[in-house]
């Protein structure tokens, strides 16, 4: 079994970082079976299909609103501590949900505002929590930490925690989230295992207001070539991405004819596809720099577009999302890994955060623009819009993504 272990987590890595792991895999799954079972709930609770659509708004909205001050705080203070205090608090938000629930004093606004407060711990304990793997892990190692995250995270919130989530609700409505206060107990418990170095503001430090750190966080940013243009990107092609997968159920449906099962399983292939590209990151790492890497990566994202533009069969639409999900997953890792590496641990929640604002706000950008362009001119027309789109970006930015392969050979600006 030690045999296993050491596979997976390296000794090298240090005790912390297995704490660290065994609390994400385990939080990962609970956060996979709130995928299927809020939505579920709501649903359960009214048939208005505007009430019904909000729990997906009020599942990203609180990244966009909370996410700067996560990020600030997470600098400011100790992050075991923040990490403990937020999940503490999604324990005390599901209690209630499940007592409500189980007394069917529940309503549709209030099963609402429990997914929003539970979205909104996760901002807190999602971004500090991201912050810790740079301070456990040595510099060269950071690719393998965040590939086994990541495995982590396909395994148990995109293939695992749904399905589970959506059979326990089925059981019984209070189910699901009997399950995630234990998950969510559990991890709490890995987590204060954790021994972090001394980080946070420095005693006598002078005290300065929240915005005055976003701004240090934001220039330091701008001032950083590799980071700089990782923003860009993340922020350019979820517009593309956004329009495209706005209209993902009407394309599995219109396009290639498959039901609500067939639109699932493309789901779960693009995310086998994605437990296959980490698996697999080590040998790509040791073999092709990040920077030629993420020019593979775009390259093929912009051709899945194409790809599922022009295809009516659903088996080849399947292996497309096989292969976007590798490229998916292996980007998030690259991402994370380039971020982690480049940016001093002073900032690693500042600069997290607004990576964090840069995904949801060019989705929320790219669905719209989705669904206008297929109400107006066909399901197809989104991932049209997306291929061209893609093809001016790749074009645009080629060049600055060399700085990305270096980006641990710049110099450190200052955010001043």
């Amino acid at each position: 079994m030690s045999k296993v272990i050491d596979r997976i987590v390296p000794a090298r890595f240090g005790r912390s970082f297995r704490w660290l792991l065994a609390s994400s895999w385990t939080t990962n799954l609970g956060d996979g079976i709130a995928l299927a079972a809020g939505p579920l709930l709501v649903a359960s609770l009214t048939d208005d299909a505007f009430l019904i659509s909000l729990a997906a708004l009020f599942g990203w909205a609180p990244a966009l609103l909370f996410g700067l001050y996560a990020g600030v705080l997470s600098d400011r203070h100790d992050r075991r501590r923040i990490v403990l205090a937020a999940n503490a608090v999604r324990i005390a938000v599901l209690a209630v949900l499940i007592t409500t629930v189980a007394t069917g004093t529940l309503s549709a606004p209030g099963a609402l505002l429990a997914l929003g407060l539970l979205a909104t711990t996760e901002v807190f304990a999602d971004n500090t929590t991201a912050t810790l793997t740079p301070m456990l892990v040595p510099r060269a190692d950071l690719a393998l930490a965040n590939s086994r995250l990541q495995t982590g995270f396909i395994t148990f919130n995109q293939l695992a925690g749904p399905p589970i989530g959506a059979a326990l609700f089925a059981a019984g409505s209070t189910w699901p989230f009997l399950t995630e206060i234990v998950l969510d107990v559990a991890g709490l418990l890995l987590v204060s295992r954790i021994v972090l170095p001394a980080h946070g503001r420095a005693a006598g430090a002078p005290v300065r207001g929240v915005w005055q750190d976003v701004v240090e966080g934001y220039r330091w940013t701008v001032r950083h070539p590799a980071v700089r243009t990782l923003m860009l990107i993340i922020l350019i092609f979820n517009v593309t991405f956004g329009a495209a997968w706005s209209v993902l159920v009407l394309y599995a449906q219109d396009r290639l004819g498959l039901g609500s099962v067939g639109f699932g399983l493309l789901t779960t292939i693009s995310a086998i596809g994605g437990l296959l590209g980490t698996s697999m990151y080590g040998w790509l790492t040791r073999r092709v720099s990040l920077g030629n890497l993420m020019r593979a990566g775009l390259l093929l994202e912009t051709v899945t577009h194409l790809g599922l533009a022009v295809t009516r069969s659903g088996w080849v639409a399947s292996v497309i999302f096989f292969l976007f999900g590798a490229h998916a997953f292996i980007w998030g890792t690259t991402s994370m890994t380039v971020r982690q590496r480049a940016v001093p641990h002073h900032l690693q929640g500042r600069v997290g955060s607004l990576n964090t604002i840069c995904v949801y706000g060019g989705l929320v950008v790219g669905a719209p623009i989705g669904g206008a362009l297929a109400a107006g001119y066909g399901v197809t027309a989104p991932f049209w819009f997306a291929f061209g789109g893609s093809v001016v970006f790749v074009v645009l930015l080629w060049r600055e993504m060399t700085h990305i392969a270096h980006a641990d050979e710049q110099p450190q600006p200052s955010a001043a």
